[in-house]
């Protein structure tokens, strides 16, 4: 199955992207989702995450209040909406199926992550 991401890009910082994620291969509305970002040289760590119905959502509290998450169960998509972009939010963001109990936080609980989109956020 796949999840394939697109939407990153290179912005300054206070600026907007909006990351999608199309899923396929799976029952998308059957699974929590989540984005987890990637540094070169630290480990990977989820941002958000969002329960089957998308009525749930989670933010890590560096994201909390500029970044949303959404999902369309009809288009299997996932959806990361970013405003107010700052420098460390730079990362290369990957879409994720949440399998294991537990936090959104953690990139063990996560089974399967596309190959990612980059987000670079300049000062």
């Amino acid at each position: 199955f796949q999840l394939v991401e697109s939407g990153g890009g290179e912005v300054q910082a206070g600026g907007s992207l909006k990351l999608s994620c199309v899923v396929s291969g799976f029952t998308f509305r059957s699974y929590d989702m989540g984005w987890v970002r990637q540094v070169p040289g630290k480990g990977p760590e989820g941002v958000s995450g969002i329960n089957t119905g998308g009525d749930r959502t989670w933010y890590a509290d560096s994201v909390k209040g500029r970044f949303t998450i959404s999902r369309d169960n009809a288009k299997n998509t996932l959806y990361l909406e970013m405003n107010n972009l700052k420098p460390e939010d730079t990362a290369l963001y990957r879409c994720a199926r949440k399998y294991y109990s537990g936090t959104y936080a953690f990139a063990r609980n996560y089974d399967r992550r596309g190959q990612g989109t980059q987000v670079t956020v300049s000062s």
